[in-house]
């Protein structure tokens, strides 16, 4: 029977990027900048990204068939798509699912004129978007040429909207960003900005970490799906691939 819903939703962090490498070692140093060469769309892996995406690839391929995803949908940036490509490459998908779809609505968050600037940078650079930020707090404020978490949530129930409409039943997989997966938990459990942001406060998003949810007749009524894990890490530890946490490029996301 049509439930207006996916079977099961696994919302993954892309894996340990070079950009994440990057930010650290301009935290490290106290830079301003963080001295990323490409735009941040097409920010590759790093060596260790690849691993962690493999181990959780092979996670997913040792689940039995019918209960592997069998739909894969990832956001447009380099990082998301090769994090899903390893995952599809270790085995990870039911064997009849389709080819990657890439929706745009799953992008990073877009930092504007605070791009690749460390928090000592935005101070230096931008001293009245730091208080800015201050006075609204990362859910409200909006830098220049970037976006929200509210800008973020609202392209969010759109791509939920056309997951529940076309691919109701499926067992669907998404890999994005750290601001994504906090985001789409707000939504699917219903949450305030307090709720959301004490999670956040609580730590980053593992790379290649799993946020999992299963249909439950009783869920929240808007999304149907009952958190089942957040922040899942096992994979990983078992394949002996390190766990990374780092933030995405921007420091104050």
């Amino acid at each position: 029977m049509p439930q207006g819903h996916p079977l099961r939703l696994w919302i993954v962090r892309h894996g340990e990027s070079s950009g994440n490498v990057a930010r650290d070692a301009a935290q490290a140093t106290g830079a301003a900048r963080i001295d990323i060469p490409e735009r941040d769309v097409d920010v590759p892996l790093s060596a260790l990204g690849h691993r962690q995406a493999g181990a959780l690839g092979r996670w997913f391929a040792a689940l039995p068939e019918d209960e592997r995803p069998n739909l894969l949908l990832a956001s447009p940036y380099r990082r998301a798509v090769e994090t899903a490509e390893a995952i599809r490459g270790a085995g990870g998908l039911a064997a009849a699912a389709p080819p990657l779809l890439v929706d745009e609505r799953l992008r990073e968050k877009e930092f504007g004129i605070l791009d690749r600037l460390t928090r000592a940078g935005i101070e230096r650079y931008h001293p009245e978007q730091a208080a800015l930020r201050s006075d609204l707090g990362k859910f409200y404020h909006r830098p220049p040429g970037g976006e929200s978490w509210c800008d973020v949530i609202l392209r969010l129930r759109s791509a939920l909207d056309t997951i529940s409409l076309h691919h109701d039943g499926r067992r669907v997989l998404l890999v994005a960003h750290q601001v994504v997966v906090l985001c789409l938990r707000y939504l699917l459990e219903e949450m305030t900005e307090d709720g959301i942001l004490s999670i956040d406060a609580d730590g980053d998003v593992a790379n290649c970490g799993v946020t999992e949810y299963a249909f439950s007749a009783s869920a929240a009524p808007g999304s149907g799906l009952a958190l089942v894990r957040y922040n899942f890490v096992a994979p990983l530890e078992a394949d002996g691939a390190p766990v990374t946490s780092e933030p995405d490029t921007d420091a104050v996301q």
